[in-house]
This record gives C-alpha cells, sequence and structure tokens, in this order.
C-alpha cells in the first residue's frame, strides 16, 4: 500500500528514525547552540568596539604572544585553533582597518608576524571592558558555580587530551 509516494514501510521508518532522533541527547548541538546564542551576546556588547567578540579574541591572544616581533601566523592559528588560511582570512578587516599589522620575519621573509598597532591597542583595551561586562553578566545568569563548570568543561572537551581519548575509543562500527 502506498500514502502519497512513500510505502507503510517507509512511513513507519521514518516514524521510527524521528522518535530515535527526538531521544538522542546530542553533545554537539547543545554546545553549538550555547556558543551561538553567547557569541551574538557577547558580539552585541563588544559592537561599540566594531569587532566580533571572535576578533576581540583575536587581539587578545596577538597580544598576549607578542614576544619581540609578535606571533607568527602559525603559532597565532595553533592557540586559537584554525588552519592558517581561515586566520589569514580573519585577520584582513584588522588589518585594512589598521588594527593589526603582519610584519615579515627578519631571519625568514616567507614568516609572518601578528602585531597590533596603536589603534589594535586601542580597540583591546576598549573591548576588554566590554568583554567583562558580557562575562559577568554570563556568570550572574548561570551562576559562579555553573559559569565555572562550563568553562572546565569546554576545556576539558577543546583539549588533545579529550580528542586523543576520543579517536583512541572511537569505532565506527560501534558507537
Amino acid at each position: 500500500m502506498e500514502e502519497q509516494g512513500l510505502k507503510v514501510s517507509d512511513s513507519e521508518n521514518a516514524a521510527d528514525m524521528t522518535d530515535l532522533l527526538a531521544e538522542l541527547a546530542c553533545t554537539h548541538d547543545a554546545l553549538r547552540r550555547a556558543a551561538r546564542q553567547l557569541g551574538n551576546l557577547y558580539d552585541e556588547i563588544v559592537s561599540p568596539t566594531g569587532l566580533k567578540i571572535t576578533q576581540l579574541v583575536m587581539l587578545g591572544q596577538i597580544e598576549s604572544l607578542q614576544q619581540g616581533a609578535g606571533p607568527t601566523l602559525q603559532a597565532l592559528a595553533k592557540q586559537l585553533p584554525i588552519g592558517i588560511s581561515a586566520l589569514t582570512h580573519a585577520l584582513r578587516p584588522l588589518v585594512r582597518d589598521g588594527i593589526v599589522q603582519l610584519q615579515a620575519d627578519e631571519e625568514d621573509k616567507r614568516i609572518k608576524h601578528a602585531v597590533l598597532t596603536p589603534l589594535g591597542q586601542e580597540k583591546l583595551q576598549e573591548g576588554v571592558k566590554l568583554w567583562r561586562v558580557a562575562n559577568c553578566r554570563t556568570e550572574a545568569v548561570l551562576g559562579a558555580n555553573a559559569a565555572f563548570l562550563l568553562r572546565d568543561l569546554a576545556g576539558q572537551v577543546g583539549s588533545d587530551d579529550f580528542l586523543k581519548a576520543y579517536k583512541s575509543g572511537f569505532n565506527a562500527e560501534k558507537p
């Protein structure tokens, strides 16, 4: 028997799949939704700087890794962690707007270092003050203990140890 182009067995399989999907607690989906919502809220608060929270984080990493000539793009990409092509794409508007300067390495001209300009320093200082507001609001809503736990768990999931443990226990044929 067919019903709107589907066989009954296909319709039953689709219903079973829908029930199964409804029962799954997907950690990935929950984290993505949370990250997107927090990102949007933090973006809104730091918007007077003209930066997104991800750009502010990048400026903070450049500042924290700055030793002499500034961090290499490879070191910065590893710290963020993103690929080098994504990093160079993300740096373009910051370079264009005079917030970050890319300088060639003195010994190997192929290597580039990221350095905050005076404007970049100003944007970072302004952004950190606004970030603090966003972070305090997040802690106030979640509570200090829950906010600590959230950061701790996210840190664990983002660690190399988690990656190694996950991959070593992964078998594609058996969930």
